[in-house]
């Protein structure tokens, strides 16, 4: 992308409420072409039109997706413990990550810069390619993993209208499989070509459509089951296999689990909050979409779930189903799978756009921002995210399942969101020096060693490393549940101590 320099008098200002603040640039002063595109600058008050209803959006399509929708249902089943508990620790974990993304989308406001530019003020001006990296790589990994759900909404459709045509495998995927996860890689670069402004609006349908098809799927399977629907919920909320110390270790496992699963948006929550209007819209739409929606979702995971296993809806090894695109497939109504399909398909890729489309697209391009763009960063995404959801039934959900994988990426994240915490509110103090973030000369507050802040580098590098240990190392088998905290909470003290020992990490050089 060609240098644009600021116009003359600096970045137009943020938005005049007391949470914003003016983005000037010193006379002459003009940022590094090697750190500065348009996509990365501090955005005009022109361009934050988000309101509540946006953000709640966000979360409304991240909550409804297949994905959470297979993730929640699995953890009613497999937690073995009472239900109750379960859902209390679902809607807990909405609660906690309201709380963490209205601390990591603060920022963003204020500034109107994404996660990749505030990762600056605690990496360095280069070493921010460093989180920016592990979370654009993170990212799209989900976005492989989600474009395979998105194209299991479609095969429904398929297999609903042409009588379930029969054919061979490939990775674990048959023709009808192969051609629908093509038409959903194909759709969501279409729609990220559009840009934002299409992306918003097709949120904005996506997140009320599938509520009225949850509901109405809610309302077959309800009518099927009659009097037994109670007390199919009752043998789930009834489940008392663990006992003991192991009985709260699995409610912390749940909730460690779906505040694991939310992890990837809750670092780099700034690329949405940047463009609302001002703290208060934030938190609004973090409110409504997060501990709201949750709850009122989980409950419909939780009866449609019960409600179809009493109908004797199950997989092959009698287990109930988890995915409702399976579970839908199981009622054997033709014109409920079609809209079903298209719904959980406009949900799933909804938030796959936002949540793993977007945040790769500004990491990639903060790696080479005079070269790569948002759109040449999105079409990276887009490349290599359809070799991994090709790869993904027949390989990688094979290693260890889907909640050892949102587990294991919650570990990664986990210590990049303590430190830009640690950093902002600690360290900084809530106050940054925009200009400087973009600014490669030696005597500013960003550059620190090369440009890098060796800090932030080692606390994130052993932080993260025991926190992935926790999900896979055998004796650390009793800190499993708890490893997105592990992370968190050591790379942000980690940070904190470093600092103070080594304060001159934290100062420019000459300091």
């Amino acid at each position: 992308m060609s240098y644009t320099q600021p116009p003359a008098g600096g970045f137009d200002p943020a938005p005049t409420e007391s949470d914003a603040v003016m983005i000037e640039y010193s006379a002459g002063a003009a940022p590094d072409p090697s750190l500065y595109n348009e996509d990365l600058a501090p955005l005009k008050l022109s361009q934050r039109r988000w309101g509540p209803f946006a953000i709640f959006n966000v979360w409304t399509n991240d909550v409804q997706s297949i994905g959470g929708y297979t993730l929640a249902a699995g953890l009613f089943i497999g937690a073995g413990i009472n239900g109750w508990w379960v859902f209390a620790a679902i809607v807990a974990a909405g609660v906690f990550i309201n709380w963490l993304v209205n601390l990591s989308g603060r920022p963003s406001v204020k500034y109107g810069v994404p996660y990749a530019v505030v990762a600056r003020s605690s990496m360095g001006v280069r070493g921010a390619i460093f989180p920016a990296t592990i979370r654009g790589i993170v990212a799209i990994f989900w976005y492989g993993c989600q474009t395979y759900f998105a194209s299991t909404a479609v095969a429904l459709a398929i297999n609903a209208l042409a009588d379930n045509p029969q054919s061979g495998t490939f990775l674990h995927m048959n023709a009808v499989d192969w051609i629908s996860f093509i038409i959903v890689a194909v759709l969501q670069t279409l729609l990220f070509w559009k840009g934002l402004g299409w992306i918003e609006k097709f949120l904005n349908f996506a997140g009320p459509a599938v509520y009225v098809v949850m509901v109405a799927l809610l309302i077959v399977i309800w009518v099927k089951a009659g009097d037994k629907m109670l007390d199919g919920v009752a043998n789930i909320f009834n489940q008392n296999d663990k006992h003991g110390a192991d009985y709260f270790t699995a409610i912390m496992i749940v909730f460690g689990t779906m505040v694991s699963y939310f992890a990837a948006v809750v670092i780099n929550f700034g690329d949405f909050a940047r463009f609302t209007r001002s703290t208060k819209a934030m938190k609004r739409g973090n409110f409504l979409g997060l501990p709201v929606s949750l709850t009122f979702f989980t409950f419909l995971a939780l009866f449609t779930t019960a409600g179809a296993y009493v109908l004797g809806y199950a997989t092959d090894t009698g287990d109930p189903i988890e995915n409702p695109t399976q579970l839908i497939n199981a009622v054997d109504n033709t014109a409920l799978s079609v809209i079903a399909a298209f719904a959980f398909l406009f949900a799933t890729v909804g938030i796959n756009l936002v949540a793993n489309f977007i945040p790769p697209a500004y990491d990639l391009a903060n790696l080479w921002p005079s070269k790569i763009n948002f759109k040449i960063g999105g079409m990276i995404t887009a490349v290599i995210g359809f070799v991994i959801g090709g790869l993904w039934i027949g390989v990688i959900d094979t290693i260890g399942g889907f909640a050892k994988f949102v587990n294991t990426l919650g570990a990664i994240l986990s210590p990049l969101y303590g430190i830009l915490i640690a950093d902002y509110y600690v360290v900084k103090k809530r106050s940054l020096v925009v200009e400087d973030l973009f600014s490669m000369e030696r005597s500013r507050q960003y550059y620190f060693t090369g440009g890098w802040n060796l800090n932030g580098v080692v606390a994130v590098a052993i932080a993260g490393v025991f926190s992935v240990c926790t999900v896979w190392v055998p004796a650390l088998g009793n800190l499993h549940g708890y490893e997105w905290f592990i992370g968190a909470a050591g790379g942000a003290l980690l940070y904190i101590v470093l600092s103070i020992i080594n304060p001159k990490k934290n100062a420019p050089i000459g300091a």
